[in-house]
């Protein structure tokens, strides 16, 4: 499960001043905005497990984060000496249930694309990017309680959670779709560019690479990301140019 918190120091029509957006699996399940001012679900099976007292709970835990976040921005204006224009402020906090029972978790912080601090629960301290995140980083690790609280949101209340909307789910996220794999070439100046799609496929964790006979060939591959279709499935690609257009070259996708 994933929460990404977006603000900026100018909104504009389609980007709301403070956005929200909870993933399990990669699927959008709800999203907040500064416009709407409300949670919301984004999938049936979300709308239809969680309770209404839920809805009116996690709204006021974004308002409250939506005001953190304004804040945030300042600190950037104030750290990064911004002049004007448009700035954001990113925080991604989620956890990953393991197949043995373990739990593993982060929180990561960002001003206009870029790290700023990082947090990961196996090591319990917090990692500066630059200079200016140092400061955060000696006032956070002084006092203690944004490493007990951050900690015990990663170890009980994010895990809790996804066990729960998994279970709303169930039937979506645990289901099983092979992807649909293309291969296609295309000539230019005399240089054979192999193509591999994969689509359809859940959940989203796939590897495509390319072989020539038994040898891997990623050193010529690129790699597109695993992409969200609107149908909750994923698709991907990966791409090896130049290429010798000689026998025994295929791609494995898994």
């Amino acid at each position: 499960m994933r929460y990404l918190e977006v603000a900026v120091t100018e909104p504009s029509p389609g980007i709301p001043q403070f956005m929200v957006l909870g993933y399990v699996d990669g699927i959008p399940f709800e999203r907040y905005d500064s416009e709407r001012g409300r949670v919301e679900p984004l999938t049936p099976w979300m709308a239809a497990g969680a309770e209404p007292e839920y809805w009116d709970r996690e709204t006021q835990i974004d308002k409250g984060n939506q005001l953190v976040a304004a804040y945030k921005l300042d600190v950037g204006r104030d750290r990064y000496n911004w002049s004007g224009g448009l700035h954001t402020w990113q925080r991604v906090a989620g956890c990953d249930l393991l197949s043995d029972g373990s739990v593993r978790g982060f929180y990561r912080y960002g001003y206009d694309g870029r790290d700023f601090i990082s947090f990961e629960l196996g090591s319990g301290s917090f990692v500066a990017a630059d200079g200016a995140a140092q400061i955060t980083k000696r006032k956070w690790e002084s006092d203690g309680i944004m490493a007990e609280r951050q900690t015990h949101y990663l170890e009980n209340t994010c895990p809790e959670a996804l066990r729960r909307f998994v279970g709303f789910g169930r039937e979506v996220l645990e289901r099983k779709e092979p992807p649909d794999v293309h291969v296609s070439g295309k000539v230019e100046h005399g240089i054979l560019t192999l193509s591999c799609h994969a689509y359809g496929f859940y959940p989203g964790m796939i590897g495509i690479n390319w072989l020539k006979g038994d040898e891997l060939r990623d050193q010529e591959t690129e790699w597109g990301g695993i992409v969200p279709n609107s149908d909750g499935t994923f698709h991907s690609w990966a791409r090896i140019e130049p290429f010798s257009p000689s026998p025994g070259a295929a791609p494995r996708a898994g």
